[in-house]
């Protein structure tokens, strides 16, 4: 089956995007918090720092929830489902006002199919998204380890620091068995397959939480 996308789902996909960079910039940029208060001193703020985590919140926490969703869609697709993401905008609107208050829980929304499964496809759909995640968390080690050996700060140590972190409490949160979690399906069908990807998820969530 081809996998497509449509108009409803690219808009969903892009404003669940957009959101998340809105909150998680929020969440890291106090100061504009405080801005937009009423009576809040906004010429106080520099425009281009708050650019900059805005941009590196979409690459991010942005991308990474964006390829963890597509990834749920192209094993859906595979397996022959009718698959596609949709916003939960309720969730969303949650997202940013806990960002302004100063705690951030994003459950932006989630891919949606239909069709026959087994328990195992159904599993490996839900596998597809925290693997994602892993292997994002790879691609931003190298960069990570170039930064932490030459000293390196601005603007690629905190896209890299980030984005380490970042994928690494995706891929440990979505392994927890519980409620709509990934990891609840993945042990539906295998405990083995389940304590083999969550255990280490869940100790290099612990460490990207205290570590990093």
């Amino acid at each position: 089956m081809e996998l497509r996308f449509s108009q409803r789902e690219l808009r969903d996909l892009a404003i669940a995007w957009l959101a998340l960079g809105v909150a998680f910039t929020l969440l890291l940029e106090r100061e504009l918090v405080a801005a937009l208060d009423l009576g809040g001193d906004i010429g106080g703020l520099d425009p281009a720092v708050v650019a900059e985590t805005l941009v590196i919140s979409l690459l991010t926490v942005g991308v990474g929830f964006l390829l963890h969703e597509i990834a749920h869609k192209v094993v859906a697709v595979r397996f022959g489902q009718v698959a596609a993401f949709r916003a939960d905008y309720r969730m969303l609107g949650f997202a940013v006002v806990g960002a302004l208050v100063g705690f951030l829980f994003a459950a932006p929304g989630a891919v949606v199919h239909r069709g026959r499964l087994t328990a195992k496809q159904n599993g490996l759909i839900a596998l597809a998204g925290p693997v994602t995640n892993l292997l994002l968390s790879v691609v931003f080690l190298l960069p990570f380890f170039v930064v932490l050996t030459t000293g390196t700060s601005g603007f690629l140590a905190d896209l890299a620091t980030r984005g380490l972190q970042i994928n690494l409490l995706l891929a440990g949160f979505n392994m927890l068995p519980f409620g709509p979690l990934d990891g609840r399906k993945i042990r539906a069908w295998s405990t083995l397959v389940w304590a083999v990807v969550a255990i280490p998820s869940l100790v290099l969530a612990v460490g990207a939480l205290f570590v990093l």
